[in-house]
């Protein structure tokens, strides 16, 4: 998948993220990176709304397991089953969130899980940033559901 076939399907399926100018920066094996600016997200310090955040941090973790299991082949519905948003410091203009797995090695076991009951958890971690520190960080457990063959 291209950053901008993601970026397309955020914003006509998951409409917030098209209010929030979500953007794709960078989709790759490992990782997505997701950008939003300031301006649609901010809060009454100027800075960016913790709930913009949030959902920018949830997003990129979603992104990230929606495209690697479309690589593999599967179709599944994903879904967020709880978090913990940290919030190091304020964020005071554009930033980016940057999702990864939290243990790359659970993913074979994960897909396996997924074959073999049609239901299989992992866990996702993004870290937020502005002007290049870590701003925040953000750790998901989501739930993939099977819907299609493989």
């Amino acid at each position: 998948m291209l950053p901008n076939d993601l970026e397309n399907y955020l914003h006509s399926h998951i409409p917030l993220s098209k209010a929030m100018q979500v953007a794709v920066v960078k989709i790759d094996s490992d990782s997505v990176v997701l950008s939003a600016p300031l301006a649609p997200n901010t809060n009454h310090q100027d800075t960016i709304f913790g709930g913009s955040a949030s959902a920018v941090a949830i997003l990129a973790a979603w992104s990230l397991l929606n495209t690697r299991l479309l690589r593999e082949g599967f179709q599944s519905r994903l879904v967020i089953q709880r978090n913990t948003m940290e919030y190091d410091l304020p964020i005071a203009g554009d930033f980016t969130a940057h999702a990864m797995l939290q243990d790359p090695a659970q993913w074979e076991p994960f897909l396996r899980m997924l074959k073999r009951k049609g239901k299989a958890r992992t866990t996702v971690v993004s870290v937020l940033e502005f002007e290049g520190r870590k701003v925040g960080h953000f750790v998901g457990e989501f739930v993939a559901i099977k819907t299609g063959k493989n």
